[in-house]
């Protein structure tokens, strides 16, 4: 039988992997409600320095000592039974919740609990709708995978327990554990192979979220992803779907973009206007997640002059497309995405900012998904003038020994893609300050640790002439 994080209510909670987006978000959250929290994480970063001064107690590495006195341990799906950590509370009889059975613990009992979904697009969905929500006089509690500078972090306690807001992330199938009286499916396409055996089995997964929605909820979907589309109306609840076909019941009207891909239009749905929204970020993929944001908005039955003042005040989460830096004239930006869709779209957005040449810094993330989608990489990086390649971050893998980021580098060349191998953030730093130039944009992608590269250039400052 799973713990029930609201019997520790005043005892200590131990996080195994406290520095991760969603970890050190929950950590604080638990804090302010009054739990006794500790952590633990693999390195320091900015989220544990972050934690720490809330006095949340975190000891860097691994260990079993790291569990001895704690009440109950919450871990995510990236930590393994093998982990000192757990196998030690194993051995003790500390009771383990899982991150995703923590969060659908958390939402349960929220009258209008929405649970955003998709392979990708999530975090910038997830905070668009929590600033549209509070700037329509909602009182959401909010979690995020990102931080989100409005809310002042990954998550937001409310204690009107009406709204719950949160991202849902697909792997290992852990949305399957939450709460929703509203599902949002942004997408369907591939990733997680190394958990799902095809798009098909994603499918799968997400009808089986999707029915986790009561009859009297909703599903809300992406009406142009065909996948999507049947899974919301399959599902046994009510749904609404947004996007630009004929097909999807949210549409765009008058749809325009200014100067710098930022969209404005009329939102109408089956063919009645709700309200006209400008955005102030840019590209197709940010107006549909404001489409989902939109149905949303409206089933909940805020006011929509409200909700587009919120969506116009939106300038996004951290590392989802993030200025960092201009360093010797060049634009530096970071984004989480690190699928093919992901990456494409990233490229999309920053060829729209003007630039000479537009460089690319990508860290494969894993070594499943880099040998998997090993064909869909090679055809990402067309929008791309130069290519920079870091080894891959295994994150939760070991080695296999059978895929290397050298392996990109040759196909990419064969495509006409101008691609180099830099191994470390060092090299790649290098390689950029010797050959970008005034004007140029350069753009890196990875959910690992890629953002390093974008704070020691920032703090490195202008080349030295």
């Amino acid at each position: 039988m799973i713990a029930n994080i609201y019997d520790y209510r005043g005892k200590r909670v131990h996080f195994i992997g406290i520095g991760g987006s969603s970890m050190s978000g929950l950590a604080g959250y638990l804090k302010q409600a009054g739990y006794v929290v500790t952590g633990s994480d693999r390195t320091k970063s900015h989220k544990t320095e972050h934690l720490e001064a809330m006095q949340i107690p975190i000891a860097i590495g691994h260990d079993a000592a790291n569990v001895h006195g704690a009440d109950v341990i919450v871990y995510s799906a990236a930590i393994s039974p093998d982990n000192p950590e757990r196998r030690e509370a194993e051995r003790l009889g500390i009771p383990q919740i899982e991150r995703c059975d923590l969060i659908g613990q958390l939402m349960e009992g929220y009258p209008f609990a929405v649970a955003i979904s998709g392979t990708h697009g999530k975090t910038t969905t997830t905070s668009m709708m929590a600033q549209a929500f509070l700037l329509a006089d909602a009182d959401p509690t909010i979690h995020i995978g990102g931080e989100l500078d409005f809310i002042g972090g990954s998550t937001r306690a409310s204690a009107a327990h009406h709204d719950f807001i949160c991202e849902a992330c697909e792997y290992n199938s852990s949305f399957l554990h939450f709460k929703p009286s509203v599902a949002v499916i942004l997408n369907v396409d591939e990733d997680h192979l190394d958990y799902y055996k095809d798009l098909d089995d994603i499918e799968n997964a997400f009808a089986r979220f999707a029915a986790l929605v009561p009859a009297d909820g909703w599903c809300i979907a992406w009406g142009d992803d065909p996948r999507a589309r049947r899974v919301c109306e399959n599902a046994a609840c009510n749904h609404m779907t947004y996007g630009l076909g004929e097909q999807c019941m949210l549409r765009p009207a008058n749809l325009r973009y200014d100067s710098h891909g930022c969209a404005a239009f009329t939102a109408e749905l089956d063919g009645r206007p709700l309200g006209d929204f400008h955005l102030n970020v840019p590209s197709e993929a940010n107006m549909l997640d404001a489409l989902a944001v939109i149905c949303a908005a409206h089933i909940r039955g805020l006011d929509m002059a409200k909700v587009a003042e919120g969506l116009a005040g939106f300038t996004g989460a951290h590392r989802r497309f993030e200025l960092t830096s201009v360093t010797d004239g060049v634009k530096c930006y970071t984004d989480y995405g690190h699928n093919p869709a992901e990456i494409k779209n990233a490229l999309k957005i920053a060829a729209l900012q003007p630039h000479n040449t537009l460089w690319s810094v990508w860290q494969p993330h894993t070594y499943s998904r880099t040998k998997t989608l090993f064909n869909q990489f090679l055809e990402t990086f067309d929008a791309a003038d130069k290519v920079l390649i870091t080894d891959i971050m295994g994150a939760r893998e070991v080695d296999p020994g059978d895929i290397k980021s050298e392996m990109l580098i040759e196909p990419l060349r064969a495509r006409g893609v101008d691609a180099v191998l830099t191994p470390t953030f060092d090299d790649a730093e290098a390689y950029l300050r010797a050959h970008w130039h005034i004007g140029d944009v350069m753009i890196s992608h990875g959910c690992g640790d890629i953002d390093l590269l974008n704070e020691q250039i920032a703090l490195h400052g202008d080349t030295a002439k």
